[in-house]
């Protein structure tokens, strides 16, 4: 067994701005997506029908189960590359690991990640190890799209519907797993979430003819929400009572077991967050519970979202529902704005 250590918070975007400050990014006009606008991952242009996606991430263990845990990072890696629409193509591992520990639970690790890279249709092909005291874990992906079928989050447009494609919660599950106890129901539905890989929410997204997406990880709802209504320049509506959230974690809320990222995720929105009818305490916990290998916020053309929720299901993402929409900024909600309306 590997020891939980619950998922390292993010540096919010703005620090890195901080410490980038004297950098300078050359600039290429085949970089199709970069820093400006918080995104998923990088965007390099190749030729009119190839672009290539980068993206890295790794964390702590989230998880006791080694083999789980190897499975979690791995799809929490590649859910950049979906979130861009793009079909992940190679994989190189990124580990940190005590060799003093039992190599057994290294293999584990690399094993469950092997296994989800290769439900991708992605290959590994390397990657790099370091002996430090904290097991960490996870990918650098590159994957592949044309760059007509590209999904940021900037171009959400007034009027467009906003659908979430996994449940909300997975934050606070993993301190209950930690702190407390979980069921063995509401374990099996979380390690369900986590380790379904975003493959289908990304190809309903780019048959749908979506306008925009991001994946819903570390910044919660709140903060990746906020990302893509600045980068949109529009303001984003959500009715809180229609968020799909965990089964678990309002026991969780109430036995006071929110992760640090829940303050901190707050800090980082508050100047563009405005709440609406009466607050429910526990559901706004919700709002910014940093997610571990969450779903797509989808951002799509009322007309058309008939069809992704029924692409979205057949494919087997059963939770998602349309969970707010895209308004035109206002002197009242101006751009970059997020409303979290509690009425029903």
């Amino acid at each position: 067994m590997v020891k939980s250590a619950g998922c390292a918070a993010k540096i919010f975007p703005d620090i890195l701005s901080e410490a980038l400050r004297n950098i300078v990014i050359e600039k290429n006009e085949n970089v199709l997506v970069g820093f400006e606008g918080k995104d998923d991952a990088g965007v390099y242009k190749i030729n009119d029908d190839l672009a290539l996606i980068h993206t890295a991430d790794f964390f702590t263990p989230v998880v006791d189960d080694p083999y789980m845990f190897g499975q979690i990072a791995a799809a929490n890696a590649l859910s950049d590359v979906y979130a861009m629409g793009g079909k992940p193509q190679t994989c190189l591992n990124i580990v940190a690991f005590p060799q003093t520990q039992d190599l057994d639970i290294f293999n584990e690790i690399l094993r469950g990640g092997s296994d989800k890279i290769k439900e991708s249709g992605a290959v590994l092909i390397g990657g790099h190890s370091i002996d430090i005291e904290n097991i960490v874990y996870g990918l650098a992906v590159a994957g592949i799209i044309k760059p007509s079928d590209l999904k940021c989050n900037n171009n959400a447009k007034p009027g467009d519907k906003l659908i979430l494609t996994k449940c909300l919660g997975t934050g606070i599950l993993n301190n209950m797993i930690k702190f407390s106890e979980l069921n063995k129901e509401n374990y099996n539905q979380l390690i369900t979430s986590m380790t379904r890989l975003n493959k289908n929410a990304a190809e309903c997204m780019i048959k749908s003819n979506a306008n925009a997406c991001t994946d819903i990880t570390g910044f919660g709802l709140a903060g990746h929400a906020m990302q893509m209504a600045a980068a949109s320049r529009v303001a984003l509506k959500f009715y809180v009572r229609e968020l799909p959230v965990l089964n678990g974690v309002n026991e969780g809320i109430r036995k006071n077991l929110m992760t640090r990222g829940d303050k901190s995720n707050k800090e980082y929105t508050k100047a563009n967050v405005i709440n609406t009818g009466s607050i429910n305490k526990e559901a706004e916990h919700i709002l910014y519970d940093p997610q571990t290998s969450g779903g797509l916020l989808i951002s799509i053309p009322e007309e058309k979202t008939g069809f992704l929720l029924l692409e979205l299901e057949k494919g087997g993402d059963i939770y998602a529902r349309i969970v707010g929409e895209v308004l035109s900024p206002t002197d009242e909600n101006p751009e970059g704005i997020i409303e979290f309306d509690f009425t029903s």
